[in-house]
């Protein structure tokens, strides 16, 4: 039985990726001093490591790591240990070319940069399953060993392959998904265009095509590349479990990324990791926040680990600000407000060769304990140990956002009536108004759990597959609240129009239908009026026709001007909302706030702007975070008569509290 991950490390996990191989030995000690000073108790290592393990095919080198790991856990630092597959080494490309991915214009990548590799190369997975159980073996029994920390952002530079072994395994993938040719035929329409198919062996890529793709045969493809590179992911977690069974494994995943379904992957894992590189240019803490929640919904509210921030600086983007002061404080206090129970970086030390040789690291080039970067990461390291109780606290969202991968995938391809919908813009849309509220939002799947929830938003949700439209129907008729945004309910799992009139299978939840789309040429807008109200949308308008449900917005404008923008429709206890246009964030806000006042949905605090408040539960104490995005100082009134604990001071609080400018407060009740 595998172990919990509050048993493995009961603390908030501290540290970062660790590359010894990169250094010689006479640094290793005094690495794991300035850990030791810095409050680090986890690391990653080997994640790129392959060619340094295995030297030559079957023969391996494990010497330097063993000593690695004596010395982390002579000085208790525990290790997350990779499999160390993230980048196969050059010998396994030369003498087996066939491991290559190959673009869609038939050239294989070349080795020289990472991840190179095609997923479904079976040469490449026999190679990946040696070297994965020539170290599970090895420390297996190692007292540093605390989690398995399988290959590294997967898919990351290569979430497609065109290869001969890679489309003889998407004809097997249809095969065994339709089961007969004339099964595919119909599922994806191959009567438009002559693309009727006779036989599997007729069937290629969707690439390198003169016009549009078959969008039903694009959907399938991302869904096998989807598989394939999950596939590798489970050979690797079966040999470890195999091994280590008491073991948690993971992997980490990226911020806004979209070839992978992590709904999917999560169930795979013992713990959801991700890694988040915010660019200080955005100013909108918002996003970060956002990801945090999404990655805390994937496992049912179970605490994440950040696998990788930076202390100060990245090196990829065109211009790599630096973190200013107390902002890489502040922005982990906000990972672990919404449910991480790990903060980790990329990387320790900063590296002197090789591509991320200016990526930041916990210790600089300088070298120099007395840097800031090195102050500021030993400050956190210290303080985060005076949250050891919070390991494991739970959220208290009763707002759910329906988000789903593969309807991301759909939405977004060619042909739409506008070719420039951004389905992670919609959902930011609606989650910057509860962020900016201070209301608490989980993720759910289309079909996931949504008894816990006042309200429920499904923004975009172009594709709705058999049966969940019988789960919101549910949702709502038991008293809930759903808010479903323009161009949802269109298509099936295939891709394919839901006859009946749009959206056909929310019709009847949300009393009306769209008679046409009316999308908006760039720049334009038109507003729409509510109770007197006048808003600016833009973007797209539903032509709507009331079927019992009440229009509380109409269009201004157009020719449209007079039809419903937005509608409400009672159905069962609850009711559906309908936004039918694409409000500006203060109509939307507007919308949103009376919602959540009809719904009983508060904030913990009432809070100036750009104040992020944040609640975790665990048995009966609640841990409130007030981080404070301002450069100026604000105070916060508390509830009256109730007594904090300021768990960073170290003292009782009451009434209300300052908290400075770029800074954050943790108290607990």
């Amino acid at each position: 039985m595998v172990k919990a991950i509050e048993d493995v490390m009961p603390q908030i996990a501290f540290g970062g990726d660790y590359n010894p191989e990169q250094w010689d030995e006479s640094v290793w000690l005094e690495d794991a001093k300035l850990m030791q000073e810095a409050g680090v108790n986890l690391v990653s290592v080997a994640i790129f490591s392959w060619s340094v393990i295995e030297r030559k095919e079957g023969e391996f080198d494990f010497h330097w790591l063993d000593r690695v790991l004596d010395i982390l856990h002579e000085h208790g630092v525990g290790v997350s240990l990779a499999t160390a597959t993230a980048s196969p080494p050059a010998w396994l490309s030369k003498d087996y070319p066939e491991i290559l991915a190959v673009q869609a214009n038939g050239v294989p990548y070349q080795i020289g940069s990472r991840q190179h590799y095609s997923p479904n190369s079976k040469r490449f997975r026999y190679a990946v399953k040696r070297l994965v159980t020539e170290m599970a073996n090895r420390y297996k029994d190692h007292p540093a060993l605390k989690m398995w920390h399988i290959n590294n952002e997967y898919a990351c530079h290569l979430s497609e392959c065109y290869s001969p072994e890679s489309l003889e395994a998407f004809r097997d993938w249809l095969k065994e998904r339709y089961e007969t040719i004339e099964q595919l035929n119909q599922k994806w329409g191959t009567n438009f265009w002559s693309q009727r198919y006779n036989d599997w062996d007729e069937i290629q890529f969707p690439a390198n095509l003169p016009t549009f793709y078959n969008p039903s045969q694009k959907l399938d493809y991302e869904r096998f590349m989807n598989d394939a590179i999950f596939e590798l992911y489970k050979i690797e977690k079966e040999v470890l479990r195999d091994v280590t069974p008491e073991v948690p494994v993971f992997t980490n995943f990226m911020y806004e990324f979209k070839p992978l379904n992590y709904f999917d992957w999560a169930k795979e894992m013992d713990l959801v990791t991700w890694d988040s590189y915010p660019d200080p240019r955005e100013g909108k803490p918002y996003r970060h926040a956002m990801h945090h929640d999404l990655m805390r919904s994937l496992k049912n509210g179970q605490p994440f680990y950040l696998m990788e921030q930076v202390t100060s600086h990245v090196n990829w983007r065109d211009i790599n600000l630096t973190k200013k002061p107390g902002e890489m404080r502040l922005w982990s206090y906000s990972t672990v407000a919404r449910g991480g129970d790990g903060v980790m970086y990329f990387q320790w030390r900063q590296g002197r060769a090789g591509a991320e040789k200016f990526h930041g690291a916990m210790v600089p080039h300088s070298n120099d304990p007395n840097s800031r970067v090195y102050q500021e990461v030993k400050q956190l390291g210290q303080e985060l140990k005076q949250l050891n109780g919070l390991a494991g606290a739970k959220g208290t969202a009763k707002v759910a956002i329906i988000f789903d991968w593969e309807n991301w995938w759909a939405v977004e391809h060619e042909g739409k009536p506008h070719n420039k919908l951004s389905y992670l813009d919609q959902v930011y849309h609606y989650y910057q108004v509860c962020y900016e509220q201070n209301i608490a939002v989980d993720f759910v799947e289309p079909t996931g759990d949504l008894s816990n929830y006042q309200v429920v938003v499904a923004p975009m949700l172009y594709m709705i597959r058999n049966g969940e439209e019988k789960h919101l129907e549910e949702f709502v008729q038991h008293g809930g609240t759903l808010i479903v945004s323009f161009f949802s309910g269109i298509v099936d799992e295939q891709d394919h129009i839901h006859l009946g009139g749009y959206p056909a299978p929310l019709r009847n939840l949300l009393g009306m239908t769209v008679e046409e789309f009316a999308p908006m040429a760039d720049n334009e807008t038109n507003t729409i009026v509510s109770n007197g109200e006048i808003s600016i949308v833009d973007t797209w308008a539903d032509i709507i026709r009331l079927e019992g449900a009440r229009a509380v917005a109409h269009f201004k404008e157009n020719w449209y001007k007079g039809k419903p923008a937005v509608t409400v429709h009672r159905y069962g206890k609850g009711k559906s909302i309908y936004i039918g246009t694409n409000p500006a964030t203060e109509c939307l806000a507007s919308f949103l706030t009376g919602i959540f006042q009809q719904s009983g949905v508060k904030a913990p605090l009432e809070a100036p702007k750009n104040v992020e408040i944040v609640e975790r539960k665990k048995d009966h104490t609640t841990y409130l975070f007030i981080l404070n995005h301002n450069d100026d100082p604000v105070t916060i009134s508390l509830e009256p008569n109730k007594q904090y604990e300021d768990c960073l001071q170290n003292s009782s609080v009451s009434d209300q509290i300052t908290v400075g400018g770029t800074d954050v407060t943790v108290i607990r009740f």
